[in-house]
């Protein structure tokens, strides 16, 4: 019997997957349990349909991903921090403070655990990696000031 999997079933198969299974475990465990359902005709159409619709948003949203991109990419942060003597700054700029100005300056909520970058102990301009996708890496500017 031909089911389609609602959910990921152990060493069965993932979900929106179709199966050939045995009768009996298909109409007892599978059906009985809400694990899957018959694959009828109409059951296939509609997981056919909506592959294709999360293909399409999977799509619109790496289009998005790539315009956020290239938009950050013009844009700057600027962070102040106290200096000592020699230009040799207190501490580092962590990602969190990137995070904060950025939605302070620039209004963007970027998640601070997407960001990449070498702790920034000194100043002037320094690049920022920004995850905003899975497949889209963004740079962001961060200028550091001293703080006076």
């Amino acid at each position: 019997m031909k089911v389609i999997l609602l959910q990921d079933v152990k060493n069965v198969g993932k979900k929106d997957d179709i199966i050939d299974a045995n009768d009996g475990y298909a109409r007892n465990v599978l059906l009985r349990k809400g694990l899957g359902v018959e694959a009828s005709k109409k059951a296939v159409n509609d997981l056919k349909l909506k592959k294709a619709n999360e293909d399409k948003l999977a799509k619109e949203r790496l289009e998005e991903a790539k315009k956020f991109a290239e938009e950050l990419k013009e844009k700057e942060v600027i962070l102040t921090m106290k200096v000592g003597e020699g230009g040799r700054t207190f501490g580092a700029v962590s990602t969190k403070e990137i995070a904060e100005a950025a939605k302070k300056q620039l209004g963007y909520d970027l998640d601070k655990k997407k960001m990449h970058t070498e702790p920034i102990k000194t100043l002037g301009v320094h690049n920022v990696e920004v995850r905003v996708h899975p497949k889209v890496t963004a740079t962001l500017k961060v200028k550091v000031k001293e703080d006076k």
